[in-house]
């Protein structure tokens, strides 16, 4: 079978400019986030992406130096995809070297839907892939000190909802014991290796131990293997998933033991090149995939929500709307499973509600 990346890369393009887009909400962890739309446009077409860089400045960075790079001497979607890994989209410095991947990410789902908007196609009908309803969980937080409100309002609006829960060291047994008898939690994320941001969860034993003894079924995300959490962790490694880790092929070879579950999140494997071959890695080698989101703001969540639908549509997707990232979901939310909803052209999912 031919690699996915190779069906793609001989894609005819026409690249006249770019322009960027800022975009900004406050979301549901406490924090404004900002995001930036990169908008390609060549032979009366646009393609556009979304670059989930977390750090404020860089976006402000970006913003300010405006669309500095000539894009214009790509005649195919490989040669934008090898022209744009070739130059420094940063105008400064990154806060964090992964917001490279990132940034990468933004312009080359840009030019993959710019490509095939241009060829009349759809990226689901030119992979001759058929798009299927998207299972979703809903990423949240518990705020500090945590309590089961966040999970209690969203199932009041919504009682099929289920989550990915982040455990943290406020977690007592009766928070525990609330949120087991919602029956709602798919997945708790340890936050195992994170450094030096808001999320950070240093290993702690007996939050391991508590967690997964109460949530037997649940997927656990990023652990920190310790000499203290291992011997908890060993028996579970069956439902052991990986996603801050993963930005590679390599990465996951690397893992200490052989995964049968990681988070494949297209941003942060950056380079569609990269980003394509770890789908075809997972398959060839009988591992599970879910997509994970980055709190996107524009087409970012759609793109993620259309890769789910080809590649791993009935695993536990980080890929909520966006309207369950604001701090109080409105009514009317689209629920799991998403109905597929390509666009008839381009890398585009169309939205179902707000």
């Amino acid at each position: 079978m031919a690699a996915t990346y190779d069906r793609l890369a001989g894609l005819p393009i026409s690249v006249e400019g770019y322009e960027l887009e800022p975009l900004e909400q406050d979301v549901s962890s406490e924090f404004t986030r900002l995001t930036t739309l990169v908008r390609v446009r060549g032979g009366g077409e646009e393609g556009v992406g979304e670059d989930v860089t977390y750090d404020a400045l860089d976006h402000i960075a970006l913003q300010d130096a405006g669309p500095v790079h000539d894009l214009t001497p790509a005649a195919t979607l490989g040669e934008l995809c090898e022209l744009v890994e070739g130059v420094d989209l940063f105008p400064s410095e990154p806060v964090r070297d992964v917001s490279r991947l990132y940034r990468t990410w933004a312009f080359e789902s840009a030019a993959l839907d710019l490509a095939l908007r241009q060829a009349g196609t759809s990226l689901a009908a030119h992979l001759e892939r058929d798009p299927r309803p998207v299972t979703f969980v809903v990423s949240l937080r518990l705020g500090d000190p945590p309590t089961i409100e966040p999970v209690r309002r969203r199932l009041e609006s919504y009682p099929s909802l289920r989550f990915k829960l982040d455990p943290v060291t406020g977690w007592d047994e009766d928070l525990i014991q609330e949120l087991v008898e919602t029956g709602a939690v798919d997945s708790v994320d340890f936050k195992g290796h994170y450094r030096g941001t808001v999320v950070d969860q240093p290993p702690d034993p007996d939050l391991y131990e508590h967690v997964i003894r109460a949530f037997p079924e649940a997927w656990i995300e990023d652990p920190a293997l310790t000499p203290e959490t291992a011997p908890i962790l060993d028996p579970h490694r069956d439902r052991i998933t990986w996603d801050a880790p993963i930005h590679s092929i390599a990465d996951i070879e690397a893992l200490p033991f052989a995964p049968r579950m990681v988070n494949i999140k297209p941003s942060r494997f950056g380079p569609l090149r990269e980003l394509f071959a770890g789908y075809d890695y997972c398959r060839e080698h009988g591992i599970g995939a879910y997509g994970g989101g980055q709190f996107e703001l524009g087409v970012g969540r759609g793109h993620i929500q259309y890769l789910a639908s080809l590649f791993h549509p009935d695993t536990p997707n980080d890929v909520a709307p966006s309207g369950y990232n604001v701090a109080e979901p409105g009514p009317g939310l689209p629920t799991s499973p998403l109905d597929p909803r390509p666009a008839p052209v381009g890398f585009r999912w169309e939205t179902a509600a707000p």
